[in-house]
């Protein structure tokens, strides 16, 4: 039984889902970029050391990991919008309350649920795109839906930049947590399941949902839905470290481990280092802006040559470069090159970086492929908890910008060195 999703009846589902994923990735990206705007006026406010600063942050990936190893695989079973809609509603009420923290552990706890969220939306909006894009252009479709994260960053800081000399850090949780309530209405009514989901994953009712989506395409129902996969029987883990996923997954997810630790350290220190080496608070937070700006440009030029040349390749090569032009960046501290570096910084580190889930939407098949994705993302949020655990601390002791970007330049380099020798058949 084969049915395919490529005909023009259907491909208005597919760009309304896909436009909704890349809304969903844009409130991730604020909701996970807005602590690290805020945080140069929260150490004011609270009079609180770079170390305690570097836990609240790996408070929240430590919350992601956990959404994406723990709560992410349900949607494998219960359906990528249900898990989208219950992601969407745990972020926007744990963002909103954010705001009314008054101290270090009760904001950690607020950004560990909150976390929570963000890991479940990021493996499944990068689930469903994989299932509803054409097989030709899947790669450059993920990415750009994954490209909605860094454009979240870069709205957010627009509006920290404007709104917390104004208001103070606590109105930008409140704007963020109302934005992302209002995106759960456009979820239940246009994001629609596909029927390679409803086929292979089986949930309850799925011959009359696929029947459904059959009749608005101006296709035949069917009597009976086809045999599960003998793999559905298996542990959801068990599926991605079965024999034939086995190196290729540990392959990715040190790559993403390694990714994940460059990326978070940049992410969530650049305010704070760009801050220390001299730039306003105004201009440290466009740093961060200027950073997610070129990673939004990155991620779409990613998309597009790892469509064309394979992912391996593009995202190997990108993020070797990312780590040289690391090694080097104390030649450009001062310099009135500095907020250009900053861009390319995010376009190499978020261009590689996300290429990754497009390899792991890739690598697995639809009846485990959030399992897939999440497990990625939760293994590879390991070294997002370290990097900018490690940065404050590093930070603390006194350590030099330069020689900040120096020790994480290495682990950008040997996760594209990983990438270029991937060992999956299905991975160009």
């Amino acid at each position: 039984m084969n049915i395919t999703l490529e005909t023009p009846a259907v491909s208005k589902w597919a760009y309304t889902t896909i436009l909704i994923c890349f809304l969903m990735n844009m409130l991730d990206g604020m909701d996970v970029m807005v602590i690290s705007y805020a945080a140069p006026a929260i150490a004011k406010g609270w009079n609180v050391s770079p170390q305690a600063l570097g836990v609240v942050f790996s408070s929240g990936l430590i919350g992601m990991t956990v959404g994406a190893l723990v709560l992410a695989p349900f949607a494998d079973k219960i359906g990528r919008k249900s898990m989208m809609l219950l992601s969407g509603l745990l972020m926007s009420l744990t963002i909103f309350l954010t705001s009314y923290a008054a101290n270090v552990q009760i904001l950690m706890i607020f950004r560990f649920i909150n976390g929570l969220g963000i890991g479940c939306m990021l493996a499944s909006t990068a689930a469903i795109t994989s299932e509803y894009a054409p097989a030709k252009t899947k790669d450059f479709w993920v990415s750009f839906v994954l490209s909605g994260y860094p454009v979240g960053a870069v709205l957010s800081g627009l509006v920290a930049a404007y709104l917390i000399p104004l208001q103070g850090w606590q109105a930008l949780f409140q704007w963020a947590g109302v934005a992302t309530l209002l995106s759960l209405p456009l979820i239940y009514l246009f994001l629609v399941e596909s029927i390679d989901f409803y086929l292979k994953s089986q949930p309850v009712n799925a011959l009359t949902k696929v029947n459904g989506l059959l009749v608005k395409m101006g296709k035949v129902p069917l009597t009976y839905l086809p045999d599960k996969p003998l793999q559905l029987h298996k542990n959801s883990v068990a599926k991605v470290l079965d024999k034939a996923y086995r190196k290729p997954t540990l392959q990715l997810w040190t790559a993403l481990f390694l990714a994940f630790a460059t990326l978070y350290f940049l992410t969530s220190w650049i305010p704070k280092l760009a801050s220390a080496a001299g730039l306003s608070m105004e201009l440290a937070i466009y740093a961060g802006t200027v950073f997610n700006c070129g990673a939004f440009v990155g991620i779409v030029t990613q998309g597009y040559f790892s469509s064309k040349y394979g992912l391996k390749k593009t995202i190997g090569t990108i993020l070797i470069l990312t780590g040289i032009l690391m090694a080097i960046f104390k030649l450009f501290i001062g310099s009135d090159v500095l907020l250009l570096v900053f861009g390319l910084l995010g376009f190499g580190v978020q261009g590689g970086f996300v290429g990754l889930y497009a390899v792991a939407a890739r690598m697995y098949p639809t009846e485990f492929r959030t399992t897939g994705v999440g497990w990625s993302i939760g293994i590879g949020r390991l070294g997002g908890i370290i990097g900018p655990a490690v940065g404050g601390i590093l930070i603390g002791v006194g350590l030099s910008m330069g020689a900040n970007f120096l020790i994480f330049a290495i682990p950008t380099v040997l996760a594209g060195i990983t990438t270029w020798f991937l060992s999956s058949d299905k991975i160009s």
